[in-house]
């Protein structure tokens, strides 16, 4: 697979998210075929995984994301890139942030444990806390890359303002927002990314499956599956996004390709520093988005989609409206 630059780390085109493994799709997909997937992947060119401190299981077991991660890519260490993020934890309430200094260091060293490696190659801050100082953590950043804990430091869900103020302080690699072709908000701020070298890690780039076109209105997902409560798995969300989805699927007989594939090539061929990390419990289907990678869309393909996109409204949360 071909790979790219997100600020100064390279990485795989498309790379692994490998949450869904153990979170949000229901009780834990066993170790074992998660493993086996997670090596494949290796082999299909995947070198950037990503992870997190709170990606435990939905089941009430004690299978947690990192240790999968860890346990499953350790022969290849020290040819692959692994992220993972600090800073949330989980409450009846929502997140509960916790970034003091002492608190990151600590859930540094329990990732690193669980991780089985002794430096993270990408670490984010999960969720920003407008009450708490970003230029106080991207100081945390500083000194653990200087002790060579981690090498590279990124923020997820944030805007303009927060990315500017951290990268002050200590220079940003990349910014993990939501992105996909259901999801286009982020776009108002590529020029910070062009601007600062920084890389957009897109996640849900494939809208939890939707652009798979694989769902629909009638599709039934397990107990504890997070889509089945999601709008856009509903009539009401499959019939406003009907546009798009007729859209890939013409693009996707032309070009010979899945309509996953296209949804991942329309960012990927869209700009250099864009890497989306789609997930999947499925063999074929971690094969089928790495080879996204190899689908080619020409500027005039990519503008005459975003030409149609831009008719379309830009709803808040689409995935769960």
């Amino acid at each position: 697979m071909e790979t790219r630059k997100i600020g100064n780390l390279e990485v795989s085109a498309v790379s692994f998210g490998c949450m869904g493994m153990t979170h949000t799709f229901g009780a834990a997909a066993d170790k074992k075929e998660m493993t086996k997937i997670l090596h494949a992947a290796v082999g299909h060119g995947y070198t950037h995984f990503d992870t997190a401190e709170v990606y435990t299981s939905d089941d009430g077991s004690d299978e947690h994301n990192e240790d999968l991660v860890g346990e499953a890519l350790k022969p290849y260490r020290n040819k692959l890139t692994i992220a993972t993020k600090f800073g949330i934890s989980f409450a009846k309430t929502g997140f509960h942030y916790d970034v003091r200094p002492e608190k990151i260091r600590s859930s540094l060293e329990t990732s690193l444990r669980r991780l089985q490696t002794d430096y993270v190659d990408l670490y984010y801050l999960h969720r920003y806390n407008p009450e708490d100082s970003i230029e106080e953590v991207a100081s945390v950043m500083s000194q653990l890359i200087d002790e060579g804990k981690i090498r590279h430091w990124g923020l997820s869900v944030v805007g303009e303002d927060v990315i500017r103020r951290a990268h002050k302080v200590c220079p940003v690699t990349a910014v993990q927002n939501p992105y996909s072709l259901v999801d286009r908000k982020d776009e108002a701020q590529f020029h910070v990314y062009d601007e600062l070298n920084i890389g957009l890690v897109a996640y849900t780039p494939l809208a939890k499956g939707f652009l798979s076109l694989a769902y629909d209105e009638n599709t039934v997902f397990p107990d504890g599956d997070w889509r089945g409560r999601m709008g856009i798995f509903k009539a009401e969300g499959v019939e406003s996004n009907k546009v798009i989805a007729e859209m890939v699927r013409s693009i996707a007989k032309e070009k010979n390709a899945t309509p996953a594939q296209i949804a991942l090539a329309w960012m990927v061929c869209k700009k250099p520093w864009i890497v989306p990390i789609p997930g999947t419990r499925n063999m074929d289907r971690m094969i089928e988005n790495g080879q996204a990678a190899n689908v080619k869309l020409s500027e005039v393909e990519i503008r005459d989609m975003d030409a149609l996109l831009a008719t379309l409204p830009l709803e808040e949360n689409p995935l769960r409206r």
